[in-house]
This record gives C-alpha cells, sequence and structure tokens, in this order.
C-alpha cells in the first residue's frame, strides 16, 4: 500500500530533529498521521550563540552535515511535503541569516528562521484536536532550550501566544535578563487572576522525560507535588550521576534541572496544581500544519 509522508526539520537551540510522519494514502481522509522516523541530534548551537553571540564555523559544520543526513533520508522515505524552521539560537546569532542562506544553497534546503510567535502558534498546532475541553482554559508551555512559548487556548481555539527569551541553556550560561523572567511571571500573574483554575499543557524533551520520571500512568497529569519531588532529588545528584542513576543523556542530564525549576515557576504563578503531558512538540505541529495545507490543496 502506498503512502504518504511529511517530515519536519527542528533546529533547536539544545537539538536538531527530524520527525516523519505519514498515512496510507488510501486512508487519507481520517487525517490520522503515525510516526515513521524520528532521530535527534544533540548539536547544542545555543553553547556557541549565547556565550560567542554567533554559530561557530565548527557547528556550522555539523548542522551542514546534520541537514544532509536528514535530506538523504527524507528521499528514502519519499516524503512529499517538508518544512525546515529554526528557533531561539538562530534568531539570536549574528550569522543565523547567513547560515541558513548557505545551508540552502549547499544543501538546496530551504531553512526558515521563525519567529517565537510562529513557533507558538505551531506548538499549539501539534496539540490541536480533541485534547482541549471547551469548559476550560489553557496554556500550551513549552520550555526550550533559548526560549519559552506560551499559548492561551479559549473553547478549544488559540487567542494568543508569546514568547520569551528564557531557556534551559540560557539559564545554565546565565544569559537570561531578569526583566524578561519578570515578564512571563506579570502575564502568568495576569491569566491567573483572569482564569482562576488554568490548565497546563506542557511540551518538550524535558517535561516529557519529567513526566516518566515520575511514574505518573500515561495519560493521567503530571502532579506538581510529583515534580517537586522530582526536583529535589535531581538537584542533589552531580549529572554524572543523573547519568548513571536515571539513564539521561549528556545533554539531558544538565538541563532537566533548570526545566523542572522552570515549569515549577510557570505553575506557581498561574496557580496550576497539575501539567498535562501529551509529548508532542514543535515537529508534530510542523507536520499537522504541513498535512491540513495538503488537505486543502494549498
Amino acid at each position: 500500500m502506498a503512502e504518504l509522508n511529511f517530515a519536519a526539520i527542528d533546529i533547536g537551540t539544545n537539538a536538531v530533529r527530524l520527525m516523519i510522519k505519514g498515512i496510507d494514502a488510501e486512508d487519507e481522509g481520517n487525517g490520522k498521521l503515525f510516526k515513521r522516523l524520528l532521530l535527534r541530534i544533540p548539536l547544542r548551537l545555543g553553547n556557541d550563540v549565547f556565550v560567542f553571540g554567533k554559530i561557530s564555523e565548527d557547528k556550522k559544520e555539523q548542522l551542514l552535515h546534520s541537514i544532509l543526513s536528514f535530506k538523504e533520508l527524507m528521499l528514502v522515505y519519499r516524503v512529499a511535503r517538508y518544512r525546515v524552521c529554526a528557533t531561539s539560537a538562530m534568531r539570536d546569532a549574528s550569522n543565523g541569516m547567513s547560515v541558513a542562506q548557505e545551508i540552502e544553497t549547499i544543501c538546496g534546503i530551504r531553512l526558515e528562521i521563525i519567529s517565537g510567535y510562529e513557533e507558538a502558534a505551531l506548538l499549539y498546532s501539534s496539540h490541536a484536536g480533541n485534547l482541549f475541553n471547551s469548559r476550560y482554559h489553557y496554556i500550551c508551555v513549552d520550555v526550550g532550550g533559548g526560549s519559552t512559548e506560551i499559548s492561551r487556548i479559549e473553547n478549544g481555539r488559540l487567542v494568543g501566544t508569546e514568547s520569551y527569551d528564557i531557556g534551559t541553556l540560557r539559564l545554565l550560561h546565565e544569559k537570561t535578563d531578569p526583566n524578561e523572567i519578570n515578564r512571563l511571571f506579570s502575564d502568568l500573574e495576569g491569566l491567573r487572576n483572569r482564569y482562576p483554575a488554568i490548565h497546563i499543557i506542557g511540551s518538550g524533551g524535558n517535561i516529557n522525560k519529567l513526566f516518566r520520571l515520575s511514574g505518573t500512568a500515561i495519560g493521567k497529569p503530571l502532579d506538581i507535588g510529583a515534580l517537586k519531588n522530582i526536583y529535589s532529588s535531581l538537584k542533589k545528584m552531580s549529572i554524572t550521576e543523573r547519568m548513571e542513576k536515571l539513564q539521561l543523556k549528556p545533554d539531558r542530564a544538565d538541563v532537566i534541572v533548570p526545566a523542572a525549576s522552570l515549569f515549577l515557576e510557570i505553575a506557581s504563578h498561574a496557580g496550576a496544581t497539575q501539567i498535562e503531558v501529551p509529548a508532542l512538540g514543535l515537529g508534530d505541529g510542523i507536520i499537522n500544519d504541513l498535512f491540513q495545507k495538503y488537505q486543502s490543496g494549498k
């Protein structure tokens, strides 16, 4: 049976990812996509950008080779449509645009450096569907390496998005502007005062890992009390201990602590007691958007 496949390349601050999803061409009417492939390369562009302000030649070469490898895999999977999006690190890099242009010239792949607003909107798209109960008010929260995106949902519809230059690698490198943190907390408190019972939906690799470490059953929300306990335990461990005892990858073992702390702060200022974790991210949103446009003939 023939397949119809779509791909997303997410060039993040901490990692570069290729996701491929597809449907059986004869069954495309049901609109259900299945994951075919997910690859993650811990490139950490943010280590360059937040310290030196630009992407180094070494990181650029690694990124080029990553994109070339992803291009070959997309050919193998006969991808019908794809989109390549870069986020916070590339937005902040002084040479971000020139690196994007070089990748397009060498790889024949168009790379878009998307705004924080569009990133937040695509993240919301990854959660669209039957996830939202019209009785509740939601915020979708994605904590990345360089930025945090928050989308506000009312009656199952996106009504506002905001991006904050606060992320796990920024926090590790102490490159976060206190004014930006105050802006985030002030916005959350405003939402809490307006909507006393806000539900949080968390996305990104860190909250997914924290969810698994908590032992919470799939389909159940992560209780803030459980997250506090995990955070307390992780803080007491060295990076090596987190890798050995919890089987965390090196590029996860360091950022998971600031990620847990930030999610706890967000929940506290928003007045939320739980976080729903559906294991969806930017790549899912990109592919969902591609598929919707394909279905509408765009």
